[in-house]
């Protein structure tokens, strides 16, 4: 039944089609035509309706300088009205299909109302609820601008000060909203309502929900001051540049403002500064060589943060206890670690850990107990799960029956979740003509997706095979090419020099 299917398991690979995938860590990265960190920074002072703010003007331009200085592509915006925020904000979206890293920072007013943020433009005249939610991008419009970068998605807040409407607000002139979140007032003393941004995906607030941050006594805020201090030291992963900020802020404060972040990060590490002198780049295609190359000195760190309950860290150290090319070789301790963070609610360590218990290494080998953990996995759409289990129903894999149909939910509930090979097995499978609701049209929308994704993998073959699949497929996915302003030939299916060129441009590679 399936001829083409990408079989990209970490377990086991077997070969399921005619077509020979290549590594994900395969090849040497083309050069992208875009920066691949890119930067939106807000800064709203003088407000027309409102209290004007004292530094968040200084902040943003200190923050965008500190960022190019860093190397991201930063577009800077001063006292944006809401029409400019909009379209600044869908262009960022589309420009971050192609960064690994994008970042949005927000100096200015933020409301919460009925437990939803929203970043208040220059021009908002607003008396009511209903005004704010009209006038103002929300949280959730800044999170899906950010939400396709390839591998980290962060949302800066400097937005939690006083709420300049205070009591004066018309709590009942209010949107229609889910129930939950109509049941919740808004704070008119300020402060902003607890952010739950996706996988992936990291908001950091000035103060943490209900607190209100201070504007500082100089020309920059306290949050902004200890973010630039620690966002420019090399060899810093992030989530400990993070926590450093925290503990900057609250030394500046007395006390009086902590910040905090949502969300989580991927396993991966990752230096917002590069790495320190001496050190080379980090080796992100193994997750176990990455974390094992981080300093003693940020292990002690990680190991203080893994005794408070962080997920992250505990992957981290179980990486590095993973790696048998250093003297921290352990796969016992990786188990323990990853156990805790499984239990804690970590998808990524529920994975990692279902892959121990299948090959049976630091802990006794379990095919139920392996199985239960990808399926716990799984039901949190953690993606590589899922398709693993598309192969394991489709193969008959740790003692389930062979069930090419159930393995086909799996592959298209993957590709929806942006997994990279399965948006190419599935598109394949479409093609092939296994998918009776869906078309060329359908295929084609997954093929571009993938290469929107990154995957080098799609690039090299849809550059070097694209007959491998049929010419209305091929056509369906030129005239989306031409659709996204990437390809302006004709649409014959005939992948020639302008359709490689579109499907280089959809990528990210601009021919020199």
């Amino acid at each position: 039944m399936l001829q083409r299917i990408i079989p990209l398991r970490a377990i086991q690979v077997a070969v399921l089609l005619s077509v020979a995938f290549l590594s994900l860590s395969g090849g040497a990265a083309p050069l992208l035509a875009a920066s691949d960190r890119i930067a939106l920074v807000f800064g709203m002072a003088e407000y027309r309706h409102l209290p004007g703010l004292t530094n968040t003007r200084n902040d943003a331009e200190a923050i965008s300088r500190t960022l190019e200085g860093i190397g991201f592509d930063v577009t800077l915006s001063l006292d944006a009205s809401g029409a400019e925020m909009d379209a600044l904000l869908e262009d960022f979206a589309f420009r971050s299909e192609v960064a690994d890293l994008a970042l949005i920072y927000f100096a200015g007013h933020g409301i919460e109302v009925q437990g939803e943020n929203f970043m208040i433009p220059v021009d908002a005249d607003v008396a009511s609820n209903r005004d704010v939610q009209s006038q103002s991008p929300s949280l959730k419009k800044f999170l899906s601008a950010v939400d396709r970068a390839r591998k980290m998605r962060i949302v800066i807040l400097d937005s939690c000060r006083d709420n300049p409407l205070g009591d004066s607000i018309d709590l009942a002139a209010t949107e229609t909203a889910d129930t939950s979140a109509a049941t919740q007032a808004t704070r008119g003393g300020g402060g902003l309502a607890a952010a739950n941004p996706d996988r992936g995906t990291l908001v950091a607030f000035a103060a943490k929900d209900g607190q209100v941050a201070l504007d500082g006594s100089g020309n920059n805020s306290p949050f902004a001051l200890a973010l630039m201090e620690k966002m420019t030291q090399p060899g810093l992963e992030i989530s400990l540049m993070f926590r450093q900020v925290r503990d900057g802020v609250l030394q500046r404060t007395g006390n009086l403002q902590e910040p905090h972040t949502y969300g989580s990060l991927t396993g991966i590490p990752f230096y917002l500064a590069g790495p320190a002198e001496g050190e080379g780049k980090l080796d992100v295609s193994d997750a176990s060589r990455a974390w094992a190359s981080l300093r003693p000195d940020q292990e002690e760190q990680l190991l203080a943060l893994a005794d408070l309950g962080d997920t992250r860290s505990m992957l981290g150290l179980a990486y590095m206890r993973l790696n048998p090319n250093e003297g921290r070789f352990d796969p016992k301790a990786a188990v323990d670690f990853l156990t805790r963070a499984a239990e804690a609610g970590s998808p990524e360590a529920q994975f990692e850990l279902a892959k121990l218990y299948e090959r049976g290494t630091g802990v006794e080998q379990s095919d139920s107990k392996a199985l239960e953990l990808y399926r716990v996995a799984a039901d949190q759409n953690f993606a590589d799960a899922i398709n693993d289990l598309g192969f394991l129903h489709y193969q008959g894999g740790l003692g389930l029956p062979a069930d090419p149909g159930k393995a086909l939910q799996f592959f298209e509930r993957a590709a929806d979740l942006r997994h990279p090979q399965a948006q190419f097995n599935f598109a394949a499978l479409i093609d092939d003509g296994h998918i009776a609701t869906k078309g060329p049209e359908d295929a084609a929308k997954y093929l571009y997706e993938a290469l929107r994704s990154g995957s080098q993998d799609v690039l090299n073959l849809l550059s070097e095979r694209p007959t491998m699949f049929t010419a209305e497929t091929r056509r369906a996915l030129q005239a989306r090419l031409r659709d996204n302003k990437f390809y302006s030939g004709a649409i014959d299916g005939d992948f020639g020099p302008g359709t490689q060129r579109g499907i280089r441009r959809a990528y990210g590679i601009e021919d020199s």
